[in-house]
């Protein structure tokens, strides 16, 4: 946390998040990414949580997943690519793929909700890969994203969301900011 407050990362405000949530705080982890030695060394660490499985392709849901899935690939010697939504699934596309058997771990910048990384996890699954985990920098969710598989962060923080019609910040009048990448 101490790096994402000094690359002012860490926002306080009124926040609508990628999963429709609403939140006081928001994590910018592209701030955080963008300079390439912080996010080796994030990423770095990620990848050491996963020491010893062998993994052979690291797949991060676009947006936010795209650089931490590479440099979590790099540190692991493994293929990074990563899937975006088309017709609002999610699906592989700029010609990546995946191969029966090959062994996956997915890997995203903040989870919440768990929801874009769980829709890689199937859509994984479902093209005939093994999914042996998934990664995240931050895990926000309160303990409640569940893969059924090992998932591990760098940082977990308890952090209130909530939904839209249920949010106090609403209700005290104050402007909400979208800065997460779904619309």
């Amino acid at each position: 946390m101490k790096i994402f407050r000094e690359c002012g990362a860490y926002h306080k405000g009124h926040f609508k998040l990628s999963s429709g949530l609403h939140s006081e705080y928001y994590l910018q982890c592209a701030l955080v990414l963008e300079d390439p030695k912080v996010a080796a060394k994030l990423c770095g660490e990620l990848a050491k949580k996963f020491h010893g499985k062998k993994i052979d392709v690291v797949i991060g849901p676009a947006i936010g997943g795209i650089t931490a899935a590479y440099e979590v690939a790099r540190a692991l010697g493994a293929k990074g690519i990563f899937s975006e939504r088309e017709e609002g699934k999610m699906a592989l596309r700029r010609g990546f793929r995946l191969n029966r058997g090959e062994k996956i771990l997915v890997v995203e910048d903040v989870t919440t909700t768990g929801g874009s990384a769980k829709e890689v996890v199937e859509m994984g699954k479902s093209l005939g890969a093994k999914v042996v985990g998934v990664g995240a920098i931050i895990d926000r969710s309160n303990g409640k994203a569940k893969f059924g598989i090992p998932f591990k962060s760098l940082a977990k923080l308890n952090i209130k969301t909530y939904q839209a019609e249920k949010c106090p910040l609403c209700k005290n009048g104050i402007p909400i900011v979208k800065p997460g990448s779904r619309k």
